[in-house]
This record gives C-alpha cells, sequence and structure tokens, in this order.
C-alpha cells in the first residue's frame, strides 16, 4: 500500500488544501493561517453529539404544524406530512413525492448514514471503505436541499397575506425543521472522512 500524506510529515490544511510539512512548532497554515489538524479535533464526539440533538428536533419538527392557514374565518394547521397528504389527495403527486423527499427521507438518510459510518469507524470496520467515502460525499451533497420546505413556507408567508380573506403564518415545526436541517449540516463537516481509511491503513501497518 502506499504510502499517506499523515506517514510522510505532511498535512492538509482543512481551510484552503494546501499540503504543509508537518514542522516542530508550525500549528499554522502559512497560506491561510488557519490551525493544521492531521485530523479534525474530537470529530466523532461532536458528530455523534450533533446527531442525538438532530434526532431529538426532528420529533417536533414532523409533529408541530409547519403553517397556520386563516382562510374566511377558519383556520388550519399543518404539519409536512399532512402536506404531503393534502398534495397526494388533490392530485399533484410529483409535488407530493418532492416535499416528502426532501422534507422527510433526506433528513431522516443523513442521519441513518452518519450514525452507521460513526459506528463503522468505532467498530473498526475494514469494510467497503471507498463506499463509504461515496455515502458521506452523498450526505454532503444533498445536505442544503432539505431546506426545500422552509423556502416553500417562506415564500407563502410572503406572498398570501389578504388580511381577512387568507393569510399564511409559520408555525412553530418549521423552526424545529430548519433547526435539523442546520445541525446535520453541521454534523457533516464535523465528521472526519479520512478517518473511514485510518482503520485499513492501521491494520496495512501491522501486518507489515
Amino acid at each position: 500500500m502506499a504510502m499517506t500524506a499523515r506517514q510522510r510529515g505532511m498535512l492538509s490544511c482543512q481551510r484552503c488544501h494546501l499540503l504543509c510539512r508537518q514542522a516542530p512548532g508550525a500549528i499554522a497554515c502559512p497560506r491561510c493561517g488557519s490551525l493544521l489538524h492531521s485530523r479534525k479535533p474530537n470529530s466523532i464526539a461532536r458528530t455523534w453529539a450533533l446527531v442525538v440533538a438532530a434526532l431529538i428536533l426532528y420529533i417536533p419538527a414532523n409533529i408541530l404544524p409547519i403553517t397556520h392557514t386563516a382562510a374566511l374565518g377558519s383556520v388550519q394547521s399543518d404539519t409536512i406530512m399532512s402536506g404531503v397528504i393534502y398534495f397526494i389527495q388533490s392530485g399533484s403527486w410529483p409535488i407530493a413525492l418532492i416535499i416528502f423527499i426532501a422534507s422527510v427521507f433526506v433528513p431522516l438518510l443523513k442521519l441513518v448514514i452518519l450514525i452507521s459510518l460513526l459506528l463503522s469507524i468505532q467498530c473498526r470496520s475494514q469494510k467497503r471503505p471507498l463506499d463509504r467515502t461515496r455515502l458521506y460525499r452523498l450526505i454532503e451533497t444533498i445536505g442544503r436541499w432539505s431546506m426545500l420546505d422552509i423556502f416553500v413556507v417562506t415564500i407563502l408567508v410572503a406572498l398570501v397575506h389578504l388580511g381577512s380573506l387568507a393569510d399564511i403564518t409559520a408555525g412553530p415545526g418549521a423552526l424545529y425543521f430548519g433547526a435539523v436541517v442546520v445541525v446535520t449540516m453541521f454534523a457533516a463537516e464535523t465528521f472526519d472522512a479520512r478517518l473511514i481509511w485510518d482503520t485499513l491503513e492501521e491494520c496495512n501497518d501491522r501486518s507489515d
């Protein structure tokens, strides 16, 4: 197995990605000034904390109403799933599918993938490291699209404001849902995918 940059005494800056030679007393990147670390500090513990927080926030995000609609004196409160059901019943399957995937499936998928990656590292698994790295890249890419439901609520609140005839306001579920998306994005950022390969590298070193 080819030598890694860390084995050669090199460190990659997490901000500008400059490859720096590790030297005594040199703790900052010479190009951007960021602190240099071989791996993200406390990556596993910080990611676990954020994942658990996102799981807790995920419950009220789906239980509490995301919008309150007042029309002709009546008020209707809708959660994410009730909105999906409404679009299905009205025949708007594509819209219902988009909202379900972006607002329910994607956040839950990100949490499941992050948990599986964390457990695989802590169990020192050597299985399919390339596939696990690709999964991590996937959640990094799709994470921002989970905000679709919040964008829709924001547009509706801004556009539908007809006094006593109709009015739409954001519910508490929107706040929790936005928090879930942000926390999962931070969790993906704090996770260090290089840890996936460290176990494989250590096993190869022992076998040599």
